[in-house]
């Protein structure tokens, strides 16, 4: 059940030391949140050019909260865990390495977004 993963999951990512500081208040509206903008922006493939800037404004607000490029890997790791773990026999190979790619090229894009939030302004 999709729904139930934001709470195991987020619980789970709760506990790393590297991400336990950004992550503030409702864990369980943390995992929402997180599951549902993983959700829009893999409906949002099938449009780049519209979903390219919402994922580097993203990637910029990630900055304000501390998140930085090793963050994007626990917090892929633990996507791809839940949806192992969700998904049961389901979880094909091809299944994971579509997941994969997905979120690198999202959390690529966020990162890019991050970087360039992050470049001295022009006067």
């Amino acid at each position: 059940d999709l729904h139930s993963f934001p709470t195991r999951r987020s619980s789970d990512l709760y506990s790393y030391p590297s991400l336990k500081l950004l992550f503030k208040g409702d864990m369980k509206e943390q995992g929402r949140m997180l599951m549902m903008m993983i959700a829009g922006a893999v409906r949002g493939l099938s449009n780049p050019p519209a979903l390219i800037p919402v994922l580097k404004d993203l990637g910029a607000r990630h900055v304000g909260y501390g998140v930085r490029d090793h963050h994007y890997d626990t917090v892929g790791n633990a996507l791809i865990w839940t949806l192992q773990a969700g998904l049961g026999q389901e979880f094909t190979d091809a299944v994971c390495e579509a997941w994969v790619e997905a979120y690198k090229l999202l959390a690529g894009v966020m990162q890019q977004g991050a970087r360039e939030a992050q470049m001295p302004k022009a006067a």
